[in-house]
């Protein structure tokens, strides 16, 4: 039954004093680790701002992503987040990302606690630590940040001078099996959340912060936009499925809703990307040419859990490229979406582009491109600058058969058709990017890969005249994910995942015509059972993550870091007394009557809509994209307010003068001065 909360009263604070740096202390240790360069900071576009910029009443988070810096640092999400909490004037982001374990074993020595990189403040001083998951393997990164901070790792035993710890990101779709660790959970695009959020605790503060920690979660919680675990109860049945999960909390929401951010115009961020010290995944300037995808690959979470498509303007993508080119000196620009080539108005973009920075140092690239959307024209125009590095594209399956099951609508002469295309206009490779493990799947599935990768070499022979033409072959384990039609879907075990893979890689070699014109790469299997466990736990796999953790599981993201002994180990003894195991939540198929994890975190689509498309999976039944069809009535649209967003608008990218480079520097220097109230850190 839900328990009426104590009324709220103020709590008695010490008067907040201004946080000292910690780098004074960590510069002594920065010699004796490996990229020391990574935690300095002061990297261009980064702001500090006063500790009490507002007084009392300001608002500060510790923004984290839980990997190492050259590949968080370049993480939109995070970059964006930064840039909009601290252009309001009551409140301050930092940032801080998961050390390598050379320096966390120096910090614990010398008892340095989690810093940001910014002001090298300790992250336990932030009200707020926002981390934003990309990925599930970056839960014991985030024990480990807590663990520094000395902020304790259970929610429960958090009081009111501990930082709210809130996920985001994909994976806080479920975040069930970090339920024990975090105080909330935000579903969505996070632009207009965490300025909600700072309004919450600005207004909490402001009134002597009544009802202490559980009295500004509760709040946070009634926004009806923010989970927080602890005002929900899980039941079991006796053969470890849920019952139901119900509040615990009167006024708290049975379903908490995802963010949906509807003009993109509107949020022209981030205006002045971070530009790294270090060297990092990703080293370009990157506008996100639009929000959603409704091709309808039912493997694909980010497609259907990011709905609807939504797209940036014309003009829009053109002034954040102009003003991000200016603020940082990249030389690269990264057209970023889920599939780029579906913006309605692509060619005008890219053509309008091309000719703004021709004979420039600017290059354009699409760093997702489908088959069936890409032509030569498009590919001309991102390499007018004569960058022509390799294509790649993704027809995720081997087969006909099996593309039809994941509904990518891609047919084998629609991939030869494109690469002979671009062998043709002087490409030499082209990487093809697939998955093994996908529902149905057999042998036969997997090894035609094979089969299409030698009737690409060929066609590449035969169009270009010449023997020196590559393919690479990549294959990613298959791992079903929440929100998509194959969240019931059984994964493939990893021990018939590496013999598939061993039986193609055969293949591949056994042709000697084709062995050293086809490159191959895959993992094993291992990882994605992992991932699969996390993906699609629950709050009992919280006990695994702890055990992982303190037995000293860190970057699991990374091969030399990852260990799947030890998850296994783990896992039994954490699960000893549950009726459940690692199969129970990875290699079982799910039926329509279980009650799932995640199933009162509403992404928008309808359960039973999902449930169909699944059906029409295993009928092989392929669906349309509803972008230019009429509704398939996946519930998004109706449920959210929301609809789709698309061109063409008969916009022009204006200006559309050729750039001079010493013009492009002059702009960079003026953007970068004009920072009022803060102090910008770099040059």
């Amino acid at each position: 039954m839900p328990v009426e909360m104590p009324v709220e009263m103020p709590v008695e604070m010490p008067v907040e004093e201004p946080v000292e740096s910690l780098f004074d202390r960590l510069e002594a240790l920065l010699p004796r680790v490996s990229k020391p360069i990574q935690y300095v900071g002061g990297e261009l576009n980064s702001t500090v701002k006063p500790w009490d910029v507002a007084g009392e009443e300001t608002v500060r988070w510790a923004l984290m992503y839980p990997d190492a810096y050259e590949v968080g640092l370049p993480n939109q999400g995070l970059m964006i987040l930064y840039e909009v909490i601290n252009e309001r004037p009551d409140a301050l982001a930092e940032r801080t990302y998961a050390v390598w374990p050379d320096l966390e074993r120096l910090m614990r020595e010398h008892r340095i606690p989690q810093f940001t990189v910014d002001a090298h403040r300790p992250v336990a001083a932030f009200d707020l630590l926002g981390v934003s998951f990309a990925t599930e393997l970056g839960y014991t990164n985030l024990l480990t940040a807590l663990d520094l901070a000395d902020i304790p790792v259970e929610a429960r035993d958090r009081t009111v001078e501990h930082p709210l710890v809130v996920a985001g990101g994909h994976a806080a779709f479920n975040p069930e099996p970090i339920a024990d660790f975090v105080d909330a959970a935000v579903l969505g695009d996070g632009e207009q959340a965490v300025l909600e959020i700072t309004d919450v605790v600005r207004r909490w503060k402001a009134e002597g912060r009544p009802g202490g920690r559980d009295g500004l979660l509760l709040r946070l919680a009634r926004t009806g936009g923010v989970y927080v675990p602890r005002f929900y109860d899980v039941h079991y049945l006796p053969d470890g499925r849920i019952q139901r999960v119900v509040p615990n909390r009167p006024g708290v929401p049975w379903r908490v809703a995802k963010h949906t951010v509807m003009d993109l115009d509107a949020w022209p961020y981030p205006k002045q990307p971070l530009v790294p010290l270090a060297e990092s995944v990703h080293e370009r300037m990157s506008v996100e040419i639009f929000r959603g995808c409704t091709r309808g690959c039912r493997f694909c979470q980010a497609g259907m859990i990011t709905r609807p498509v939504r797209e940036r303007s014309i003009d829009g993508i053109g002034q954040m490229v102009e003003k991000g080119l200016a603020a940082t000196g990249f030389e690269e620009v990264g057209l970023l979406s889920l599939s780029s080539a579906d913006h309605s108005e692509i060619a005008d973009i890219t053509k309008q582009l091309a000719d703004r920075y021709q004979g420039s140092s600017t290059g354009l690239s699409l760093p997702s491109t489908r088959v069936d959307a890409f032509n030569i024209d498009l590919a001309n125009e991102l390499s007018r600058n004569g960058r022509r590095s390799g294509l790649t594209f993704a027809p995720e399956g081997g087969s006909e058969r099996i593309r039809k099951v994941i509904n990518k609508m891609v047919t084998e002469d629609d991939l030869v058709r494109t690469v002979a295309a671009a062998y043709g206009s002087g490409w030499r490779q082209v990487k093809l990017y697939f998955m093994c493990g996908l529902p149905t799947e057999t042998d036969e599935d997997v090894l035609q890969i094979a089969d299409l990768a030698k009737r690409v070499i060929d066609v590449g022979r035969q169009v270009s005249g010449s023997r020196d033409i590559r393919c690479t072959v990549s294959i990613g384990g298959f791992v079903p994910k929440p929100h998509t039609p194959f969240q019931w879907a059984a994964q493939l075990d990893h021990e018939t995942t590496d013999a598939r893979l061993a039986k193609l890689r055969d293949a591949v070699r056994a042709d000697r015509r084709y062995a050293r014109a086809i490159g191959f790469r895959y993992h094993d299997g291992r990882p994605g059972i992992v991932e699969g466990l996390l993906s699609r736990g629950d709050r009992r796999v919280g006990a695994i993550i702890r055990a992982v953790w303190a037995d000293g599981g860190r970057f699991d993201g990374w091969n030399e870091h990852f260990s799947f002994e030890r998850w296994m180990r783990c896992a039994q003894q954490a699960l000893a007394a549950e009726p459940v195991d690692v199969d129970w939540y990875t290699t079982r198929e799910r039926g329509v009557e279980e009650v799932l994890p995640w199933d009162h975190l509403d992404s928008g689509l309808d359960k039973d809509w999902l449930w169909e498309d699944w059906q029409d999976a295993r009928s092989e039944v392929e669906v349309e994209d509803c972008r230019w069809t009429p509704c398939f009535d996946c519930g998004v649209c109706p449920q959210l307010g929301t609809e789709i967003q698309i061109g063409p608008t008969g916009r022009a990218m204006l200006p559309l003068t050729v750039v001079n480079r010493g013009e492009a520097v002059a702009q960079r220097r003026d953007i970068v001065a004009d920072q009022p109230d803060v102090v910008s850190r770099g040059g």
